[in-house]
This record gives structure tokens, C-alpha cells and sequence, in this order.
């Protein structure tokens, strides 16, 4: 390893073939500084990253490949957007998007070593790969960057180059959730049992469904990532005291990662583990609680697209949703609004004109009611849809067309 100024490793860099692939840390833990000096010492570079905050390079000459699409590359002429489960991206970083680079946000060295602090997720994937066929791993060593256990720590042999840096962490700041918001993390809530283990998606919903179970106690928390709604709980009380949180990567306040810094109570794993169906199965009672742009008649939900516009992509719901529906009690809840307020477009839908994002779900909840899905026929599902989750102003106009798609719907 070797520590080196922006400007060597500008001469690094610019020394490489032609249109590299450069594998980077996403949602917020994107390191920012090693990014930039890339772009000035690269005419082309290919740049993989996971839920892409704004900000990143982006210009004629960048190519951004994902398998989760984030603001930073939503909508952008030069997106290629791989279609992947999350637990099956450390295989396509092996196979189909072999990096050339990999730039990692970390702490500074200690003990030999850097932590991946919040963000693990399938970087270590990322690293073995990148080694395999001799490329370069880059640390941008942030005396900011939380220490966390479990799989993030990274060897110094591990690294070629080290950018030593001390600037605070990109801060995620929720909404207080809205009556709607609040309207359906209480229903959601109330389907979730005592001594649960929970996985939650990103968004309004899911917090407000955490605001709604601190009053809960034994709950377990084995999910893809958690915000400050799981510091929340522990404030609370609500958490099992015997178990850690249990993630691949967390964003948030900075009272968030001052929580999770050299934390026993909190474990980072590679996203192999963690949304590992099998693995999620053998949690008791998991409750998987994941949103979605549309559901249909026919309990498929799309999380991925908005018209012909890839608006993220799978991420881990389909990896939560197979292993909750197989876990001893365990439950997938898709929880959304039942109206676009902005659109002004029913979000439950006849049939689904896009991708299926899930499917096979225990419950369908909207703030109209919740739609008991698992072990009911397809008529009853329809029924129930249309009943308990769809907005009232679309109920005619999808009884109609559920009808002609072979629905006998009352």
C-alpha cells in the first residue's frame, strides 16, 4: 500500500487503457475526491455504482453501468442498467462487469487495515474481482468514515493506493412522514408480530412503519440497509439487546454513524449474506416491507420502471420477498400509496405494462386497507386489491377492466 497525493494518482490513472471500468462505493458513501481526480485523468472510463447520489461524474466520454439505478444516473442518456437481484451482483462482478479499478471510501488505516464503514454492501465482491485479473483498489481514507465490524474490513495488502482525506460524510436527512406516510406505516405495522425481525426498504413508508413499532420490544433488524429508523428503535428499547443489527450498508444522520462507529451492537455484511434467500428464511417471523411505483389485479408489484424509464431496478426486494415468504411465519408486505399525488394516476393498475419488480405477496397495504394477498385465489386477491388497497375513484374503472381480463370482480 501506499499513500499518494491527487496528483500521482491522477498519473496513475491517466496511465491506464483505454475506457477502464471503474468500480466505486455508492448510495453515500461515494468517494467523492478519488471520483473527481478519475474524471480529469480520464478522457472514457465505464463507472459501476450502486444507488448513485448526485454528483458523480457524468459528462460525454462516462459510461454508467448499474444494476441499481440512483438520482446521480436516473434518466441519463449513457445508462446501462443491468437487471440483477442484488445477492446475484457479486457474480456479475466476477463475470459480465469485471473492473479494471476499484475506489473505496474507508477509514484511515489501523491494526493493517481499512473499514469499508457503511457502506460493505457487494464491495468486497468488488475487491476479489478486481484483484483476479490485477487491476487497482484505491482507498480515499476519510478520517470521518465510521469503523463498523463484520465483513468491511479490508486488508492493507489489499490496497495499491491511499488518498488520506478528513471531510465530514454526505448526511441523509428524512421528511417527517406526512398523514398519508403515517396512514399506512400503521397498518403496516399492525401486521408485524412481537419478536419479529424486520427488513425495510428506503422511503417514507418504511420510516413511518418504524415510527409506529417503537412501542414494540424483541424486535430484530436483518435487512439490505437501515437508516436512522433502526437507531430510533434502539433509542426506544424496541430491539433485542442479544441480537445486532445485521446489514450490508446504512445512511443517515451524522448521529447515525457516530451510533454505528466501532459498534458491537451493529454487524456490515457482504450482500451475499445478507440477502441471501436461504438465509433470510432461516430468521423467524422476517418481515419483509418493501414499496412500489404500481401493483396490479394480480399481486405483481413494479418497483423498477416508470413508463419506459428504468427508475431503479430490483435492488433486494425480490431476494427478501422469496426468503420472507419461506421463514417460519415470516410475511412480504408491498406498501404504497394508492394515488400518484403528483401524476394524478391510480397506483393500482389493471395489469402491469412494464416489468415485474415481485410477485406472490402476503400483503398488499395503501392507506385505503390492507389486502390480504397469501393463500387466496386469483379472483380473491383481485378482489381484495380492488376492495381494501385501491383508491376509490379508480375502483370502477379497475372492476371494468378486471373484468375483461377474465376477473369476475363484484
Amino acid at each position: 500500500m501506499r499513500t499518494v497525493t491527487e496528483a500521482q494518482l491522477g498519473r496513475l490513472l491517466g496511465a491506464l487503457p483505454d475506457a477502464p471500468r471503474i468500480v466505486a462505493s455508492g448510495n453515500f458513501a461515494a468517494p467523492g475526491r478519488l471520483l473527481a481526480v478519475a474524471d480529469a485523468a480520464l478522457a472514457e472510463f465505464r463507472l459501476v455504482m450502486l444507488n448513485a447520489q448526485a454528483g458523480i461524474p457524468d459528462r460525454p466520454g462516462i459510461v454508467h453501468e448499474t444494476p441499481f439505478v440512483g438520482p446521480g444516473m436516473r434518466g441519463g442518456t449513457r445508462l446501462r442498467y443491468f437487471p440483477c437481484r442484488l445477492s446475484l451482483v457479486p457474480h456479475l462482478l466476477r463475470q459480465r462487469l469485471a473492473p479494471d479499478v476499484v475506489l473505496l471510501h474507508t477509514s484511515p488505516p489501523a491494526g493493517g487495515a481499512v473499514s469499508l464503514g457503511v457502506e460493505v454492501n457487494v464491495l468486497p465482491a468488488a475487491v476479489e474481482a478486481v484483484r483476479a485479473r490485477g487491476g487497482i483498489v484505491v482507498a480515499q481514507a476519510n478520517a470521518s468514515m465510521p469503523v463498523t465490524y463484520g465483513d468491511g474490513r479490508l486488508p492493507l495488502e489489499a490496497v495499491d493506493y491511499l488518498l488520506e482525506v478528513d471531510e465530514p460524510l454526505p448526511t441523509h436527512t428524512v421528511a417527517p412522514p406526512d398523514d398519508t406516510s403515517r396512514a399506512i406505516g400503521e397498518r403496516v405495522a399492525a401486521l408485524v408480530p412481537q419478536r419479529a425481525t424486520l427488513q425495510l426498504g428506503i422511503g417514507a413508508i418504511p420510516d413511518a412503519t418504524l415510527e409506529s413499532l417503537l412501542h414494540r420490544r424483541g424486535l430484530r433488524v436483518w435487512s439490505e440497509m437501515f437508516t436512522d429508523g433502526a437507531l430510533a428503535l434502539e433509542k426506544a428499547g424496541s430491539l433485542d439487546r442479544d441480537t445486532p443489527v445485521t446489514a450490508s450498508f446504512c445512511f443517515g444522520s451524522a448521529e447515525l454513524y457516530d451510533w454505528v462507529d466501532r459498534n458491537p451492537r451493529v454487524r456490515l455484511l457482504r450482500t451475499e449474506k445478507t440477502n441471501d434467500p436461504g438465509t433470510i428464511a432461516g430468521h423467524p417471523d422476517l418481515m419483509s416491507i418493501n414499496g412500489a411505483l404500481q401493483v396490479d389485479l394480480f399481486a405483481q408489484a413494479n418497483a423498477s420502471r416508470i413508463g419506459g424509464r428504468t427508475h431503479s431496478g430490483f435492488g433486494g426486494q425480490t431476494d427478501f420477498i422469496v426468503g420472507a415468504m419461506h421463514s417460519p411465519g415470516g410475511h412480504a408486505i408491498i406498501a404504497l400509496r394508492s394515488w400518484h399525488p403528483r401524476a394524478d394516476v391510480s397506483a393500482v393498475v389493471p395489469l402491469l405494462s412494464g416489468p415485474v419488480t415481485s410477485f406472490q405477496h402476503s400483503y398488499v397495504v395503501t392507506e385505503q386497507g390492507t389486502a390480504r394477498i397469501w393463500g387466496r385465489d386469483s379472483l380473491e386477491q383481485a378482489q381484495e386489491i380492488l376492495d381494501r388497497a385501491a383508491h376509490p375513484a379508480a375502483r370502477d374503472a379497475l372492476r371494468a377492466a378486471g373484468r375483461e381480463l377474465g376477473l369476475a370482480l363484484s
